[in-house]
């Protein structure tokens, strides 16, 4: 379906034209007609497929057709990233709109909450904030938000993990109750997320898009290693390879700087990110990465989600994630946009049964890659004997069952 049958005001549609969007994806072509009626709306759909603009230009035409009259939209996030990337796509669709916007996120920068404080006073038609500093800003007394005709939810599943409701609930608590539509998009739909929607909408319509997919230009592969093997095959790996941008995603931040180390021991240009940077210092990072700066990113989960780059060659997970959805959101950074690319995750023994869970959520047997030879003898991949046996996971990382651990070997 093509972007002109919506019927966007031409103002939109030059702005589309202007970004080279002509085709709508399936989120967007089966949520737009729904919020352009005034709908609110649950929507389900994994990153990069589109969701984003499923909300944005809707939004954007109703300003149009209906004039600035202070603000209209105020839309949630969970993270800075997420803020920073929607604030800049409406920059791009609005460039013949005459429409203002400012994103709203934490860091010490007195300068930066300036410039937030300016965009909230003067009613900038669309604000996108993470929930912690709105609030914030809402408890000084100078934000309007009578004009608020749009609530949105974005990625609305990860603010509840990151524990935001009850700040999510305080600020709808400043918004107009009438003429209201809400939006609510997330990547899962477990039953948190279906009480927060009956608190916050109204009837909603309810859209789900290939939920829990990796998109079909990612070929999946994993390699089955014993943990201290992990940096070793990372270096290994990407030895004479010539592909200008990898991410390498860890679930623990001082693993982030142990690969950084290696690599660059070797010769790699890799920066790591992970949330003890301040906030200039993630900026800067994920810039120089996005404008192929630096070849690598070693990074945890914190731009698992919402981080628009285009054209990732390798996603690595050194880590297998505890939660399977995490593992789509992941891999889910290459292939984007219709574009092909290379998932690539290492299962160790005590990985095996968090593994399993992702293959039966995708309903795909990843393929195993043998281990280079110069490498010792993998752990045999078998998770449904280990969960027979009760082996899984305890916290701090303990086996159950007292199972040996593999002696210390480089290779």
């Amino acid at each position: 379906m093509k972007f002109t049958e919506f019927e966007f005001s031409n103002e939109v549609l030059d702005g589309l034209d202007a970004m080279r969007f002509e085709n709508a994806t399936p989120v967007q072509e089966k949520t737009i007609p729904v919020i352009k009626t005034g709908a609110d709306l649950i929507a389900c759909a994994q990153t990069g497929t589109g969701k984003t603009a499923a909300y944005l230009l809707p939004v954007l035409d109703k300003i149009v057709r209906e004039g600035n009259s202070g603000t209209t939209t105020l839309i949630l996030v969970p993270t800075r990233e997420l803020a920073l990337q929607i604030d800049q796509q409406i920059e791009g669709f609005s460039y013949f709109l005459d429409v203002t916007s400012v994103s709203v996120f934490g860091g010490n920068d007195k300068g930066l909450w300036d410039q937030q404080k300016i965009g909230l006073t003067r009613g900038a038609d669309i604000i996108v904030a993470t929930p912690g500093r709105m609030i914030q800003h809402l408890t000084m007394g100078y934000v309007d938000f009578k004009s608020v005709k749009h609530l949105i939810l974005d990625e609305a599943d990860r603010m509840l993990d990151m524990g935001f409701l009850e700040d999510i609930m305080q600020i709808e608590s400043y918004l107009p109750k009438d003429n209201r539509q809400g939006l609510l998009f997330s990547a899962t739909m477990p039953p948190k997320i279906r009480d927060l929607a009956k608190k916050l909408l109204n009837n909603p319509k309810e859209i789900n898009i290939a939920i829990s997919k990796p998109a079909e230009g990612i070929l999946q592969a994993a390699y089955v290693v014993h943990e201290h093997q992990k940096i070793d095959l990372i270096v290994d790996l990407l030895k004479d390879k010539d592909m200008p941008s990898i991410i390498i995603f860890s679930s623990r931040k001082s693993k982030v700087n142990d690969i950084v180390r290696a690599l660059r021991k070797n010769s790699f240009n890799a920066r790591g990110i992970h949330s003890d940077l301040d906030q200039s210092e993630r900026i800067e990072v994920l810039r120089e990465f996005k404008n192929r700066n630096i070849q690598i990113l070693v990074a945890t989960d914190i731009v698992a989600r919402g981080i628009d780059i285009e054209k990732i060659d390798l996603v690595i997970n050194i880590d297998v994630p505890n939660d399977a959805e995490d593992y789509v959101h992941r891999i889910g950074r290459t292939a984007r946009a219709q574009s092909q690319g290379v998932g690539i995750t290492f299962i160790s023994e005590d990985d095996q049964i968090d593994f399993h869970k992702i293959e039966k959520l995708i309903e795909t047997d990843i393929y195993k890659i043998p281990l280079p030879p110069n490498y010792e003898e993998a752990p045999k991949y078998d998770p449904e004997s280990k969960m027979k046996r009760g082996w899984g996971r305890k916290k701090g990382g303990a086996k159950k069952g007292g199972a040996k651990k593999t002696p210390y070997k480089k290779r």
